[in-house]
């Protein structure tokens, strides 16, 4: 089991110790595609998956969920979020058993999906139907005027989109503060992407590396010579690799990125669960 860099309380009180901060973006990592985004005392949470539910799911498949880090914290210790994401209905994106505690501790909370997936994430949250804030294509939500959620499609293997063509797979644009940041979603490089992103002009770019491999029988995502290639293609931005070290089946070497980044000639960070990076 990889070991955290800091979890549960210690984790807490970090958070804690710079939310009065009126400088700097901070970023936490939290484990597959789960991020913890602070500015200026806001508080916005993409993708957390944080429990074991496929790993208790898959137990006694042909393809069991075997976690390889530590849980980074408990959900219910997140009570001081305004808004949290899901990219898309996989479960390590969109997880009961980490979401409900979210929203129940958070009663003024926003939550982004997209629209294409209301049904479908009521059902699995056990939330009105209208609760959350849907999106799709060049559709924004403006938390208040410091924060803006711009939708991105994303290929998780292909661009799907519902009977009214709403997408079911996004990527976020979160522009907060000064800062603007790209989060893929699960998404493969697919053409037009890193112009759609490179618009923004991202500070920070936080890209899948576990690949797309059949055999794994899952949808894949870029590696980690493409979130690289990716990454010089957009032009801006320090990337921050996510979607591995979670589960057995379906993960990479970070250093594999780490090799491709330092070819391409791009700044890069690589997080340990429950570590953050601060950018001015």
């Amino acid at each position: 089991m990889i070991k955290a860099f800091q979890k549960e309380d210690e984790l807490i009180a970090h958070i804690k110790t710079t939310e009065e901060e009126v400088e700097g973006l901070r970023i936490w990592w939290l484990g597959q595609s789960g991020f913890l985004i602070q500015w200026h005392g806001l508080h916005v949470l993409v993708d957390p998956y944080l429990s074991d539910s496929l790993t208790k799911k898959y137990a006694a498949t042909e393809k069991p969920h075997v976690r390889m880090s530590e849980l980074a914290v408990s959900p219910e210790k997140l009570n001081f979020l305004d808004l949290v994401t899901s990219s898309h209905n996989h479960t390590d994106h969109l997880d009961a058993e980490t979401l409900k505690p979210i929203l129940k501790v958070n009663p003024g909370i926003r939550f982004v999906i997209p629209e294409a997936n209301r049904d479908f994430v009521a059902e699995r949250l056990g939330c009105e139907r209208n609760f959350p804030i849907g999106l799709t294509d060049r559709q924004s939500y403006f938390l208040n005027q410091a924060v803006a959620i711009n939708a991105i499609p994303s290929a998780h293997n292909e661009l799907e989109t519902n009977e009214n063509g709403h997408h079911k797979f996004l990527g976020y644009i979160i522009q907060i503060g000064p800062y603007t940041i790209y989060h893929s979603g699960d998404t493969l490089w697919y053409e037009g992407l890193e112009k759609k992103i490179a618009h923004f002009q991202p500070d920070v770019l936080l890209l899948p590396i576990n690949g797309n491999k059949p055999e794994r029988k899952v949808a894949g995502n870029m590696s980690a010579s493409e979130a690289a290639s990716f990454a010089k293609a957009v032009g801006t931005g320090i990337v921050i690799p996510h979607h591995y070290h979670m589960f057995e089946f379906n993960t990479e070497d970070p250093e594999n990125f780490a090799k491709a980044a330092e070819k391409e000639g791009i700044p890069y960070q690589i997080l340990q669960i429950g570590e953050s990076i601060e950018i001015e």
